[in-house]
């Protein structure tokens, strides 16, 4: 079962791909994505909207690969056992840091700012 976009809105392939160096993604002309509008005011035709144009925008400036566009990377399904281990883990009180180049820069940054705010008080 494909996902489908709600009635009226455009499908993804409306972003593009440039191939090359790992590829780009393009986002959509939005000027085809135009749907006229049925509404008047005052007897004068609303403007139309670009149903999904931000939206698809949006998604082409994040794609960190934009290859997956056109050759996306198959879903291996879940490792629930790997998953309930770690929830596990939590719940006992036995979680350990990623590493002790993050553990080490993210509380020098939240003391940094625990500091000047309660300075300024």
């Amino acid at each position: 079962m494909s996902a489908r976009p709600p009635l009226g809105m455009p499908d993804p392939s409306v972003i593009g791909f440039t191939p090359g160096d790992g590829g780009r993604a393009t986002p959509p002309a939005c000027e085809t994505l135009t749907q006229r509008s049925g509404m008047r005011d005052a007897g004068q035709v609303r403007p139309g909207v670009e149903f999904g144009c931000a939206t698809y925008s949006n998604l082409a400036a994040m794609l960190a690969r934009p290859t997956d566009l056109v050759a996306p990377v198959p879903y291996a399904g879940a490792d629930a056992p790997l998953a309930a281990s770690a929830v596990r883990r939590y719940q006992e009180d036995r979680a350990k840091p990623l590493n002790s180049d993050y553990s080490s820069s993210s509380s020098s940054s939240s003391n940094s700012t625990t500091g000047s705010s309660s300075g300024s008080r």
